[in-house]
């Protein structure tokens, strides 16, 4: 027979085993416990091997479709489905909706082997700069990458919006909000909720974003994580921050597509169903918490409130007023002593809306004034007729001389009011 013959390790052994049968070296019962077969099956290989050769010792199906392939009908049937309904889908992804949606089970390798042979490619990865590894923190809390991705969540149902994304980097662990920008009542807001549900962090990983730095000065998320010691670290590129990066690029891919199976379009709507459904699932199936120690800090003794919020300071006057945003506000008497002029007062800013002024940690009484207030006019009363001043001869001097002189009263302009 002419050709090559391709032999795998274990058909090699068997033609070895087999060899030695043949030359009585061993018999069938030895050389089936080594091959771990029946006797029986020993006595086929070896019909096979005397009529064939050693091509009798190659598996059958080498070369053929498998037994146990998926039909023809199914393919045609999931391909379909794809071209019609999936189109940006992920292979992944793919055969997750086929099972959840469709209720047909196949491998998502098997789902990516019939789209490339089908001739769809799109969602092959790009080759990416080599960059070094860095090794995940060893404490879920440890640190905690943050970060907004701006896009167009709901696909033209509504208004593009902004999804902040905190994940743990130890543990892959998430929390997602959407917002209408990163701006920064919603990364409070976003960073309160975190402390809430998980506890206070030890860092927190960000970026140069406006919200988190501003030079020379704190802006009020770098106050607020102060406040609470919680350590805030600038990543110098976006491939620093690799993790939050990825995990906005997954979220565009799979929670995008989940909106648009649930029919959301407004920002509340999203919200609700994050917390209802696709955070627990996510968190489930992707995160690892498991075998880690967590260093996050309860939030016990802190007032949140009073943290997570805008704060300013503010100067009292002398009419015990102060101004903000070019209103006058008149600060009352109250339980809480007035601070004495010149002294500064905290003005607070709570994320509902509220407007709060503490001196010493305590909270004032105030009343918003709708203008300014002017000072009272000085009034001059007109001196009486008798007055001393109205006589023109007012009083007596004296020459160097000696000789009495008098004086006369200047003339005075009436004053009037």
């Amino acid at each position: 027979m002419n050709g090559v013959l391709t032999m795998t390790t274990e058909e090699r052994y068997r033609l070895k085993l087999l060899t030695q049968v043949q030359q009585r070296q061993m018999t069938y019962r030895e050389a089936a416990e080594h091959l771990q077969v029946s006797e029986r099956h020993l006595y086929r290989l070896m019909h096979r091997y005397l009529v064939e050769g050693d091509a009798g010792l190659i598996h059958r199906l080498r070369g053929k479709p498998s037994n146990r392939r998926h039909r023809q009908t199914t393919r045609q049937h999931v391909l379909g489905l794809y071209r019609q309904q999936y189109t940006d889908y992920g292979p992944t992804l793919f055969a997750e909706q086929l099972l959840t949606a469709h209720s047909i089970a196949i491998d998502h390798e098997t789902a990516r082997r019939w789209l490339r042979s089908d001739g769809i490619t799109h969602f092959e990865r790009r080759r990416r700069r080599h960059r070094r590894k860095r090794e995940r923190r060893s404490a879920i809390g440890e640190l905690v990458q943050f970060d907004g991705s701006p896009h167009d969540w709901f696909e033209g149902r509504g208004a593009p919006c902004c999804l902040l994304n905190a994940i743990d980097d130890a543990s892959g662990r998430v929390l997602l909000r959407f917002a209408p920008s990163e701006n920064s009542a919603d990364v409070l807001a976003t960073l309160r909720t975190y402390c809430e549900r998980f506890g206070i962090p030890k860092a927190l990983y960000v970026d140069h974003g406006s919200v988190f730095y501003a030079q020379g000065k704190l802006t009020d998320v770098g106050r607020a994580l102060k406040t609470l010691g919680v350590e805030m670290i600038f990543a110098h590129s976006p491939q620093a921050k690799g993790r939050v990066e990825r995990g906005n690029r997954t979220q565009q891919d799979r929670l995008i597509k989940a909106l648009r199976r649930n029919n959301t379009s407004t920002i509340a709507e999203a919200n609700q169903y994050l917390d209802a459904e696709y955070l627990p699932d996510h968190n489930e199936r992707f995160a690892h918490t498991e075998g880690l120690p967590d260093v996050h800090r309860p939030c016990d003794g802190y007032d949140l409130t009073n943290i997570f919020c805008f704060q300013t300071e503010r100067h009292v006057r002398h009419d015990f007023t102060i101004t903000l945003d070019g209103q006058y506000i008149q600060l009352e008497r109250s339980d809480a002593p007035l601070p004495p002029p010149r002294h500064i007062v905290t003005v607070r800013r709570w994320l509902n809306g509220s407007l709060h002024i503490f001196w010493r940690e305590q909270e004032l009484s105030f009343t918003v004034l709708q203008h300014k207030l002017r000072p009272r006019k000085r009034v001059h009363p007109k001196p009486a007729a008798n007055h001393p001043w109205r006589h023109k001869l007012v009083g007596r001097s004296k020459r160097r001389d000696g000789t009495p002189v008098a004086l006369r009263a200047p003339s005075v302009p009436s004053r009037t009011t």
